[in-house]
């Protein structure tokens, strides 16, 4: 059974990124013995929220990425919100469009939820 699974978020309130996160972490805990991957996508204003600065929820994120969490972040979005790679948590990656991201996880077989 495949179990990857892709996160999407597009909103810079903070209550939906720490549900994002809490989703992943209930996610990560309910699959101990079962191969998965796990990606966030961010784009539109939430790549904000991805800002280093932002340490109450780097915090929070960080055990989660390493166990295996990915963190994708639109290039566009960054561009929007005036930030660059250099400003995201560590372990963020950074692509050229979050939606296309997302179809392309999509067609390689990945669950999608946008809470």
């Amino acid at each position: 059974m495949n179990y990857d699974l892709c996160l999407h978020i597009d909103s810079k309130e903070s209550a939906i990124l720490k549900l994002v996160l809490m989703n992943a972490a209930n996610y990560i805990k309910a699959l101990p013995n079962e191969r998965y991957q796990l990606v966030v996508v961010a784009n539109g204003p939430s790549a904000a929220q991805f800002h280093k600065s932002n340490e109450e929820f780097r915090a929070m994120a960080a055990p989660l990425q390493e166990q295996g969490l990915r963190i994708r972040v639109c290039a566009n979005a960054l561009a929007n919100n005036n930030m660059t790679a250099e400003d995201l948590w560590p372990g963020c990656e950074v692509v050229p469009a979050g939606l296309v991201e997302i179809v392309r996880l999509q067609r390689e077989g990945f669950a999608y939820i946008k809470p």
